[in-house]
C-alpha cells in the first residue's frame, strides 16, 4: 500500500520595504546630491578678487603697441614700464568661493558692491570701457603739460537742453567767455564769476577750426539738474586737449577703469624726452591721473602688487593715499615709491636711475 504527502504550502513574502536606517542613508545620499549639485552649478552673489595680467606700457599687446606717438620725434627705451590690473569674476559657485578663498590669492565681496542691481553685463563694461578711455585722455594730456606742450580747453561735455546745447558742439574750442581768455579749463567757471542766470554772455569759440561768436543766455544750475550756485550756469563741462601736430595713442584690448592713467602717462614722457626713465628696470605702479597730473587712489593694490612682483617687477609707483594699504601687504622683494604728482613719478625714477634715495610709503 502506498501513501502520499502533500508539500507543506509556502508561507506568503511579506513585502516590508525601507527600513527605518535604509531610509535615512537613502534620504542623506539624495541630500549630499543635492548640496554638491548647489555647491557646483548655482552661482553664489559674491564676486572673487584676484591678482590680474600686468602691460608693459613700452611694449606691445596684441601685435600691437600700446603707447605710440606719430609725427614728433621720439627717443629709445630701455626696461619695462609696466601698469597692473585686477581679476574680477562674478560667475563662481559656492565650491568655487571655498576653493578661491582657502588657497589665500584671492579674496571674495559681495557682488553689489561691484555690480549694481539691476545693471547688464553690457552696461558694466561700457562703464568701465568710458572709465578707460577717459583714463587715456587725462593721461595724455597730463604729459603733454609736463613737457610744456600748448594744451587747448575744449566742450568735452554739453548738458542737453541747457544753454550752451544747440549753440556749442562737444570738441568745440573754447577761445573766450563772458569777455575773458581761455587758457586752461578751471577758466571757464572763473569766467562766469559774478555773473548771474538769465545774462546773456558772449562766447567765442571754433568749431572746425573756423572761429565763431555767439550770445548765450545763463540759465539756472538746478533746472538741469546740476548743483546749486550763485553764478549764472552755461551747461558744459570743459576739459583740456593737447594743441600740438603730433598724435599719441594708446592701444589696450578688453582692460577697463582708470587707475592705468600714471603708467600711461611716464610710457608718454618717455618715449618723448632723452635719457630713459626705467633705465633697465622692470617697474610697476598704479593711480588714476588726472589732467594736471595729480595721481589719486584706486583700488586692488595688493592683488595689484602680487601680480607685479610674479610678472617680475621689483619697484612700485604707489599713490600716496594707498601706502598705508600697500606697506601692509607688500611682497617680499618689491621696493615701494611714493608719488603725489606725474612730476614726482618722474622725479623718484631719475633718483632711482641715478641710485639716490627714493621717497619710500
Amino acid at each position: 500500500m502506498s501513501t502520499s504527502t502533500e508539500a507543506p504550502a509556502t508561507p506568503p513574502t511579506q513585502d516590508r520595504g525601507l527600513t527605518r536606517r535604509g531610509w535615512t542613508v537613502a534620504v542623506g545620499v539624495v541630500l549630499t546630491a543635492a548640496f554638491l549639485l548647489v555647491g557646483l552649478f548655482v552661482p553664489v552673489p559674491y564676486v572673487s578678487l584676484g591678482p590680474g595680467p600686468t602691460y608693459d606700457t613700452l611694449g606691445q599687446a596684441g601685435g600691437k603697441q600700446i603707447v605710440s606717438v606719430q609725427g614728433e620725434e621720439t627717443y629709445p627705451t630701455s626696461g619695462q614700464l609696466r601698469m597692473v590690473t585686477v581679476s574680477v569674476n562674478d560667475e563662481i559657485t559656492l565650491f568655487g568661493a571655498l576653493g578661491l578663498w582657502v588657497s589665500g590669492r584671492y579674496a571674495l565681496a559681495p557682488r553689489e558692491e561691484y555690480f549694481r542691481p539691476g545693471e547688464t553685463e553690457e552696461q558694466i563694461d561700457q562703464q568701465n570701457t568710458k572709465l578707460f578711455q577717459d583714463s587715456q585722455s587725462n593721461a595724455q594730456v597730463a604729459a603733454l603739460k609736463y613737457l610744456k606742450y600748448p594744451v587747448k580747453v575744449i566742450a568735452a561735455q554739453i548738458t542737453a537742453g541747457a544753454p550752451a546745447d544747440k549753440v556749442l558742439a562737444p570738441g568745440d574750442e573754447l577761445v573766450q567767455v563772458n569777455g575773458k581768455p581761455i587758457s586752461a579749463a578751471a577758466d571757464v567757471r572763473a569766467a562766469l564769476s559774478g555773473t548771474k542766470p538769465g545774462q546773456p554772455v558772449p562766447v567765442a569759440y571754433r568749431h572746425d577750426g573756423v572761429e565763431k561768436t555767439a550770445t548765450i543766455t545763463l540759465g539756472n544750475a538746478t533746472d538741469f539738474g546740476a548743483e546749486a550756485r550763485t553764478e549764472g550756469f552755461l551747461g558744459l563741462g570743459a576739459g583740456e586737449r593737447p594743441d600740438v601736430d603730433f598724435t599719441t595713442s594708446i592701444s589696450l584690448q578688453n582692460v577697463g577703469g582708470p587707475s592705468a592713467g600714471l603708467m600711461f602717462s611716464l610710457a608718454i614722457v618717455d618715449r618723448l624726452t632723452p635719457g630713459d626713465l626705467a633705465s633697465g628696470h622692470v617697474i610697476a605702479g598704479t593711480g588714476e591721473i588726472d589732467e594736471e597730473g595729480t595721481v589719486g587712489p584706486i583700488g586692488g593694490i595688493p592683488f595689484k602688487m602680487v601680480g607685479a612682483r610674479e610678472a617680475g617687477v621689483t619697484t612700485f609707483l604707489v599713490p600716496a593715499a594707498n601706502c598705508d594699504e600697500a606697506k601692509a601687504n607688500v611682497p617680499e622683494g618689491l621696493q615701494l615709491i611714493k608719488v603725489n604728482t606725474l612730476s614726482d613719478a618722474v622725479e623718484q625714477l631719475d633718483n632711482l636711475k641715478a641710485g639716490r634715495p627714493t621717497q619710500g610709503c
